[in-house]
């Protein structure tokens, strides 16, 4: 028998068989996740860039109604996203008062904090796929191979044909399910340091903006109270 892929899967045994239709599959999910992620990122990149340059002269306290309405463009974006959560919910804790008493600007520091959380969880959306492909498909395909030298040695013993020629034959058949097991781990590993490293960066860039938005935030604050006295006494 030569080296033909479609002869090798013809004389196949059924259970090798479900394993290559898995492994399959999984090399099928993985890509849709890279493919969903580098699209999903773009775009977020794009829309934080267009916002950015938008909004850039917009940063002032008196201006936060028209910040949140440009923010509110550009839902795919995580930047305009994440700005437009701290500034509504300064907004919300300057004119109301809260049971815990808290300052407006330590009532946004603690919810963005939950909320950064929530946009990391976003980025990564997808990625336990990719870790998964990458660490369970080499064992899915060690299986199929072990299956199929099974399969091909329980043929040999039914025809009562053995050689070397047979032996190997049934082998061959059988370790296209490592291969095939390995073509789909590797991919999916380099895919999932890729969008790491990628994720990894965009976080950075998020925490470093929050960080300099809550700075803005709690300046606007001491402004307020210098200016008005506390928030108690702003909102009584």
């Amino acid at each position: 028998m030569g080296f033909s892929f479609t002869e090798m899967l013809a004389h196949m045994g059924l259970p090798a068989k479900i394993v290559g239709v898995f492994l399959l599959g999984m090399g099928l999910a993985s890509l849709t996740v890279f493919i969903e992620r580098i699209l999903t990122l773009r775009r977020s990149r794009d829309a934080s860039r267009r916002f950015a340059a938008e909004s850039a002269d917009h940063l002032r306290e008196e201006l936060i109604d028209r910040m949140i309405e440009d923010a509110a463009k550009y839902p795919q974006g995580h930047l305009p996203r994440m700005v437009k959560a701290a500034l509504s919910t300064y907004r919300h804790a300057r004119d109301t008062v809260d049971v815990s008493a808290l300052p407006p600007a330590e009532r946004t520091r603690r919810h963005m904090d939950r909320y950064l959380e929530d946009l990391g969880a976003d980025l990564r959306r997808g990625l336990s796929v990719l870790a998964s492909v990458g660490s369970v498909a080499p064992f899915v395909g060690l299986l199929g191979t072990v299956l199929g030298i099974i399969s091909a040695f329980q043929g040999i013993a039914a025809t009562g044909s053995g050689g070397l020629s047979g032996v190997s034959a049934g082998i061959s058949e059988a370790l296209i399910e490592t291969a095939l097991g390995l073509a789909v781990a590797i991919p999916a590993v380099l895919a999932f340091n890729y969008l790491s490293t990628r994720i990894a960066r965009d976080e950075m860039a998020l925490n470093t903006a929050a960080g300099e938005l809550l700075d803005t935030i709690d300046g606007w604050a001491e402004l307020e109270v210098k200016t008005h006295g506390t928030h108690r006494e702003l909102v009584a």
